[in-house]
């Protein structure tokens, strides 16, 4: 095998490998708050903005959602999907942050703590919803790039024929 063709294949199993951590962890984060929402439910309940009904049905209902998400970014072939489920997920759940910061300081505030420390974590919570979003789209593209039949990494145990083809074990 030449140079050229290790160093690509090196490379392409590093971004598979990327590929993998990302998809894996963001499962976990999912998995982990979903759980969470059944554990603790009240930790959500409080920042459930009060338009979208009856904050322990939402919450057991985002709960869920979460899991299923984790679930499907666990594996392989259902992470593009897990991945475009859980970007549209982190964007619905957005007004929680939202309203969480409209809340600080006020009687609906979610959490006993002072008004100014709420409104500070409040605060940062809001930019960092982005790059989440960002992280779950990044996991659902490499997902579709990677299980297209002509991609080097769609299987992880491919064996060539002498035709020059590409089964999956």
């Amino acid at each position: 095998m030449s140079t050229r063709t290790t160093s690509t294949t090196s490379t392409a199993e590093g971004r598979s490998e990327t590929g993998r951590r990302a998809r894996l962890g963001l499962a976990a984060l999912m998995t982990g708050a979903g759980v969470t929402h059944f554990v603790v439910p009240f930790a959500y309940e409080g920042v459930v903005p009060r338009w979208a009904g009856d904050a322990r049905r939402v919450v057991v209902l985002s709960g869920i959602a979460e899991l299923v998400c984790g679930a499907l970014l666990l594996n392989r072939r259902t992470a593009g999907l897990g991945g475009r489920l859980t970007a549209a997920l982190l964007v619905a759940v957005f007004p929680a942050n939202v309203q969480m910061l409209l809340d600080a300081g006020t009687e609906h505030q979610a959490f006993e703590m002072p008004a100014g420390r709420f409104r500070g974590i409040a605060l940062a919570r809001l930019p960092l919803q982005l790059p989440l979003v960002m992280w779950a789209i990044r996991v659902a593209r490499r997902a579709a790039a990677t299980s297209s039949p002509t991609s080097p990494t769609s299987s992880s145990s491919p064996t060539s024929s002498s035709q020059g083809r590409v089964h999956h074990a």
